[in-house]
């Protein structure tokens, strides 16, 4: 089979190889979308932090926001996954430490990560394997696409959970990229009022195309009672921010990542009696987010600009933006494809809804 391996920082091949065989208690299937996560670009650039931390090393593969349909199964699983339509969970644990026996795998620290951590090799190629257990089955209505963004919805729905929120209340959303805005979708699906902070060099068309009206930068953010902000960006400075901005009693959500240390005046956490809370994984949310897309209650469709195969991944990674692409913000990479496939035909038909 093909696959994209990372051989070093800025180095990359696709290679020829060996195609997967399950081993007990796994499947193997057949890839049908994958989409590029910034976790993948931090490895492509060399400053994700396990491969500081001996978690990850090179060569690796990429890929763990994945759909795609079972072709074989090992000893021990039952055959009646065979051709079915999954997703898998990223977060493998080792099934047997506290967390695991508690159902937190998310946070098992032997836990392997598919495509991320753990020399779990991830689903950038034809074919993967992956225990049966991960696996989440897809009904007819969520196709390749929309499974391929379970994974990212899932840590979505999490975030927009923990904020709180009742019909009516207030949110902020700061960082509107793929996660921020994905939890902007799930927070108006449980009748939130949305607003959205974004960089002043940003341009706020895409966001309001999806139908988020309140989109602002940090000088036009206007003087508003937020009952919950939601960090989904990679500014260091925004997690102090947020604990400013969210009204006393409310709740600060935090989903993204900086690449540098975030400092929080925890005087204003206690004296505003603030409720803090950190989303690490999809996990715990993934059936939900493919009950929500099944039932249209959010379409995250939009956020995809492109499908490209695995000779664009690279290019990707480095920045490179598809031509042809949409305004979406997420790429995706069909890996038994070499072509570029452009959305915007269909963006355009489904923003102007």
């Amino acid at each position: 089979m093909r696959a994209f391996v990372l051989t070093a920082p800025g180095a990359y091949e696709v290679q020829d190889l060996a195609a997967p065989v399950a081993a007990p208690g796994e499947v193997v299937v057949d890839v049908e979308r994958v989409g590029v996560c910034g976790t993948d670009v931090e490895f492509f650039t060399g400053a994700m932090a396990y491969l500081h931390q001996g978690h990850s090393t090179y060569p690796m593969r990429p890929g763990h926001e994945w759909a795609g349909r079972v072709a074989a199964v090992g000893d021990g699983v039952d055959a009646g996954w065979i051709g079915r339509r999954v997703m898998g969970d990223t977060m493998l644990g080792c099934g047997s430490c506290r967390h695991c026996l508690r159902g937190h795998q998310h946070v098992c620290d032997k836990r392997q990560e598919v495509g991320i951590r753990g020399a779990r090799a991830g689903a950038l190629a034809e074919q993967l394997a992956v225990p049966a257990s991960s696996l989440h089955a897809l009904p007819d209505s969520v196709d390749a696409v929309l499974g391929a963004l379970v994974e990212p919805g899932g840590n979505a729905l999490r975030a927009a959970r923990a904020a709180e929120l009742q019909a009516g209340d207030r949110a902020l959303v700061l960082g509107p990229g793929t996660i921020g805005l994905l939890v902007a979708m799930f927070l108006r699906a449980s009748g939130a009022e949305v607003h959205l902070l974004d960089r002043a060099d940003s341009s706020p068309a895409f966001a309001h195309a999806l139908g988020f009206e309140h989109v602002w930068d940090e000088q036009s953010l206007p003087d508003l009672p937020f009952d919950a902000v939601v960090d989904a960006s990679n500014a260091a400075h925004l997690p102090d921010r947020a604990v400013e901005l969210v009204e006393p009693a409310g709740r600060v959500v935090y989903i993204g990542l900086a690449g540098e240390p975030s400092r929080i005046d925890t005087r204003a956490l206690v004296l505003k009696d603030v409720t803090a809370v950190g989303i690490l994984s999809g996990s715990p949310g993934l059936d939900a987010a493919i009950r929500a897309y099944a039932s249209g209650a959010v379409d995250p469709r939009p956020l995809v600009a492109a499908t490209v195969g695995l000779d664009e991944v690279g290019e990707v990674l480095a920045g490179k933006r598809p031509e042809g692409a949409g305004p979406g913000p997420k790429i995706h990479v069909n890996p038994r494809s070499g072509a570029v496939t452009a959305a915007v035909t269909a963006q355009v038909r489904r923003l102007g809804r």
